[in-house]
């Protein structure tokens, strides 16, 4: 049988910078939610790296690039696939761009020109892959998901990437709880996996860059369990800072019966797991799907899902303080979507945020950062990836080589 990310998102689904007083009032920026908005507020003329959408419907990679604040197709996009993809991740400074589809995983190289996509030699490695990222290293591509769509059991891998090439290696595995991934998340340090199992929690793997030749997953897996019963995670995230502080959960129903932003101290992971006061915050929407930290570590963002995914999502944005080693969040105002908004990104120039909804209406938005309030999102763009229904399912931008 095969089960598609809005699937387990449906089954999943049960019926926030220093703390300044004026922190995220109500946006004005128009187009988050309604599909052709144009900017209002704050209009950007910055240009970012390329970013790539799976259109899971039509089975599309849509790539594109921000030039003088207009949104620009890559050349020759969209770029077909062999099947429905579900997962894409970036190696390190942009080379080479890895899609999980029902097939297998496909490597591509990118034109460090154009952005432009070309299918690897070799074909597909064969795991269905849920999730996906390359290690900050760069030296492994590491998947969650099940080893084929009949499968019943979980599984991660890592697969050792040729920096030459991108060509993928003999992949070296370890079991998890279950199959149903919704995200992944690799810690600055390249020392641990995080994945959201859904109703089954969340499970850390220690994990070891270096271990060339060796499989790089610890034999013993840390399980996070739900705040409470009959919940779901959905999503994870970590601190961008090479020594780490936090990492994030998205929950269902962890805050009064609300989606629950859960953030743990990464240095409890060694110990007694350890929640910042006042978490689980609310994370703003029943359905926390996806979790963005940007890259300065200051903001985290989650894009949540609504009732019967039939009225717009939202991003929720949340700045992290600290006093010496005691860490809390600020929430801030939240700022439209589209219908179960599922997947983010930030550009690799810190200029844009990406998100892309399942349900369209649009499919995808580009907002900016406020340039008087910090961490304010304002909507720049919004657009259709394809000729809709396209189900976007995840995006994933260029980031800067360590």
């Amino acid at each position: 049988m095969k089960i598609g990310r809005w699937a387990r998102l449906m089954l999943a689904v049960t019926p926030l910078l220093a703390g300044c007083g004026d922190f995220w009032q109500n946006p004005n920026g128009s187009g988050g939610g309604g599909g052709g908005g144009g900017c209002t507020t704050n209009c950007p003329t910055g240009s970012s790296g390329s970013f790539y959408v799976l259109n899971q419907y039509v089975s599309q990679i849509a790539a594109y690039s921000v030039v003088s604040g207009k949104l620009t197709a890559v050349t020759n996009s969209p770029f077909s696939l062999p099947s429905e993809p579900y997962a894409v991740a970036i190696y390190p400074g942009g080379g080479y761009v890895y899609v999980s589809t029902v097939v297998g995983i496909y490597m591509y190289t990118v034109d460090s020109t154009t952005g432009a996509l070309t299918v690897g030699t070799g074909g597909a490695y064969p795991f269905l892959a849920y999730a996906m990222q390359v290690d900050p290293t760069g030296a492994w591509l590491v998947a969650a998901g099940r080893s084929s769509a009949e499968s019943n059991s979980g599984e991660v891998v890592a697969l050792p990437i040729d920096s030459s090439t991108g060509a993928l290696g003999t992949a070296q595995t370890a079991a998890i709880a279950a199959p149903t991934v919704t995200q992944m998340a690799i810690s600055a340090d390249s020392a641990n996996v995080f994945i959201a199992l859904g109703v089954n929690g969340t499970e850390v793997i220690p994990f070891t860059s270096t271990a060339s030749g060796t499989n790089p997953f610890a034999s013993k897996a840390i399980t996070i369990p739900l705040v409470s019963g009959g919940i779901s995670a959905l999503s994870v995230a970590v601190d961008p800072e090479s020594t780490p502080r936090l990492f994030y959960i998205g929950e269902t129903g962890a805050k009064s019966s609300s989606g629950g932003l859960v953030v743990y101290t990464y240095a409890s992971l060694t110990g007694t797991l350890t929640q910042v006061t006042g978490s689980p915050y609310a994370s703003g929407g029943l359905a926390p799907n996806a979790i963005l930290t940007t890259s300065t570590g200051d903001y985290v963002y989650v894009a949540n899902g609504t009732t019967g995914n039939t009225t717009p999502g939202n991003i929720t944005g949340f700045s992290v303080t600290s006093t010496g080693s005691t860490y809390s969040l600020t929430t801030g105002s939240s700022i439209a979507t589209g219908l179960e908004p599922v997947s983010l990104a930030e550009d690799s120039t810190g200029t844009y945020v990406f998100a892309v909804d399942l349900l369209g209406s649009p499919d995808l938005e580009a907002y900016t950062f406020d340039t008087t309030t910090p961490g304010k999102l304002d909507s720049a763009f919004t657009a259709a990836t394809g000729t809709d229904p396209v189900q976007a399912v995840a995006i994933a931008a260029v980031q800067s080589s360590n």
